[in-house]
C-alpha cells in the first residue's frame, strides 16, 4: 500500500511499441511441457499454502540480506524481482523486466505471459513487489506477490491453456505513488491497453487480524470473489481504506475493468468485524509500514483463502465469457467538479424500464475523489425530490468517498431521474464526483 497517493509520477516515460517495453529486457523460457487442460475445465487447482510462504521466506531473506528492506531503488528490491523472474522463466513464461526512473534511481516492473490465448482478451493480475524501507514489507506487499507468483505457477504445472490471454505483472515504486504501475499504463497505447478485458490487483492478502475485502469496481470481477467467498461461508465486504490507493487505480483511472482483494492495514477493526471474522478490534495490520512487518506478520487462514480465490477468479475470468451480475445498472461516469465551500452540485441518472417503485436494498455507488472527506455532505436525490443522506461530514483528514451505500428507496417510484449531490462546507481543498451508478436487483 502506497505512502502518499500524490506524489508526482514519473520521469523519463517512453513510448511502448508493439507490446515492446521502453528500456526492456525479455527472455523467453521454453514452453511448459505439462498435459494441457482445456479452457473448458474452468475449476482451479488448491494453492499450496506452504508454496506461497516459502516464497514469502524467500523475500524475507532477500530483505534481510540487503539492509532489511526491499525498498525502491535499493538492492533487495533488484534482487526481488531477479528472484521472481527465475521462477517464472523456469515455468515457461515469456518475461520483460521494464525499467523506469523515478527520483534518479531506476526502478523495475516485471511482466510475464502465458504463452497462447486470444491475445485481443487479456486477463492482467498484478501485485507491487516493493516495500518502504522501514522494513521487509512481508504482509505489504510480498502477501500478494506470493499470491500471484504461486498461481502463475499452477498455471504453468497444470498446463492451462485459457481462452483468454494470462498476464501477471509485478510493480516497482508503488510506496511512493503507484509510479511502476502508471509506467506501464501510460506507456501502453491505446490498442494494447483496450485489450486489457480485466485487471485484478492483490495487495496486503496476509494481514494478521484480517478482514475480507473486496473492491467494488467491475461487476463481474466482484461477483466471481464475492461467490467464491460465498462457497466458503465467509462473508466479505466492500474494500475503501485502500481505494485508489493501489495500482488498481492506474488502470481503473484509463478506462480497464479492475477487481482485487484486501485484508486491511492500519484502520482499526470494528466489533461487528470482529463478530463477523474474529480477531480483536485492534489494526488489521497492527505493523502496517513497519519494520516488524515479516514472515510472522502474516495470518496463514487469510493468506491461503486469498491465493486460492486468485486462483479461482484466474481460471474463471480467463476461460470464456462470463454472466453479469444479476441486476440493472444506471451509471454516470462524467466528473462534476465540486467547488471548494461553494454551492453543491450534482450527478444525474436517468432510471428506466424499471417496474413499480424502487427496493429497499438500492445499491448507490459513490466514487468521490476529494482530498479532505470530512469537508462533503453528499446525498441522494430521488425523482422527486426526496432526500437520502449517505455521507455528513465525517471521516476527518481522510481522502476520498469510493464506497457502495444501501438505501431503502421503497416508497420511491424508481424511473426517473436521481441525482448524487455534494456540497463542500469548509475552505482548503477542492474535489470532484468520479462516478455515481444505482443497481437494481
Amino acid at each position: 500500500m502506497k505512502l502518499s497517493a500524490r506524489l508526482s509520477a514519473l520521469a523519463g516515460a517512453s513510448a511502448l511499441v508493439l507490446g515492446a517495453f521502453a528500456g526492456a529486457t525479455p527472455a523467453t523460457a521454453a514452453p511448459a511441457t505439462a498435459t494441457a487442460t482445456p479452457a473448458t475445465a474452468t475449476a482451479a487447482p488448491d494453492i499450496a499454502l506452504a508454496n506461497v510462504k516459502q516464497h514469502l521466506t524467500d523475500f524475507q531473506s532477500i530483505a534481510t540480506n540487503n539492509g532489511g528492506n526491499r525498498a525502491h531503488g535499493r538492492p533487495g528490491y533488484k534482487a526481488s524481482i531477479d528472484f521472481v523472474k527465475a521462477k517464472l522463466d523456469a515455468a515457461g513464461y515469456t518475461t520483460t523486466v521494464q525499467q523506469f526512473t523515478y527520483n534518479g534511481t531506476t526502478g523495475y516492473n516485471l511482466i510475464a505471459d502465458w504463452p497462447g490465448g486470444d491475445p485481443n482478451q487479456v486477463i492482467m493480475a498484478g501485485a507491487h513487489l516493493d516495500s518502504v524501507s522501514s522494513g521487509p514489507g512481508i504482509n505489504d506487499n510480498g502477501s500478494g506477490s506470493a499470491g500471484i507468483l504461486e498461481t502463475a505457477l499452477a498455471v504453468s504445472r497444470a498446463g492451462y491453456q485459457p481462452t483468454k490471454h494470462l498476464r501477471f505483472g509485478w510493480w516497482g515504486a508503488e510506496e511512493l505513488g503507484l509510479v511502476g504501475s502508471k509506467y506501464y499504463v501510460n506507456n501502453l497505447p491505446t490498442t494494447e491497453r483496450s485489450k486489457l478485458k480485466g485487471y485484478l490487483n492483490f495487495d496486503m492478502i496476509g494481514s494478521p487480524n484480517p478482514g475480507y475485502f473486496v473492491y467494488d469496481d467491475d461487476p463481474v470481477i466482484e461477483k466471481t470473489f464475492k461467490d467464491y467467498f460465498a462457497g466458503l461461508g465467509v462473508p466479505t465486504e466492500i474494500e475503501t481504506e485502500g481505494d485508489g490507493r493501489s495500482d488498481h487505480a492506474s488502470f481503473k483511472n484509463v478506462g480497464i475493468p479492475v477487481g482485487g482483494l484486501f485484508t486491511g492495514a492500519s484502520r482499526t477493526k470494528t466489533s461487528a468485524q470482529v463478530q463477523k471474522w474474529g480477531g480483536t478490534t485492534t489494526a488489521f495490520d497492527r505493523c502496517y509500514h513497519s519494520s516488524c512487518d515479516t514472515t510472522s506478520n502474516i495470518n496463514d487462514t487469510a493468506l491461503d483463502r486469498n491465493s486460492d480465490a486468485i486462483a479461482h477468479a484466474i481460471w474463471s475470468l480467463s476461460a470464456g465469457t462470463t454472466t453479469p451480475p444479476p441486476g440493472k445498472v444506471f451509471e454516470n461516469t462524467a466528473d462534476v467538479a465540486i467547488p471548494d465551500n461553494g454551492a453543491a452540485v450534482s450527478s444525474s441518472v436517468t432510471v428506466s424500464g424499471i417496474a413499480g417503485n424502487a427496493p429497499s436494498s438500492l445499491s448507490v455507488g459513490v466514487d468521490i475523489v476529494h482530498p479532505y472527506k470530512g469537508d462533503l455532505i453528499v446525498d441522494l436525490i430521488a425523482p422527486d425530490g426526496s432526500v437520502y443522506n449517505l455521507h455528513n461530514r465525517s471521516g476527518g483528514s481522510a481522502d476520498n468517498i469510493v464506497q457502495t451505500f444501501t438505501v431503502n428507496a421503497s416508497s420511491e417510484v424508481a424511473n426517473g431521474t436521481w441525482q448524487l449531490r455534494a456540497q463542500d462546507r469548509a475552505s482548503a481543498d477542492v474535489g470532484y464526483i468520479n462516478g455515481f451508478k444505482l443497481t437494481f436487483p
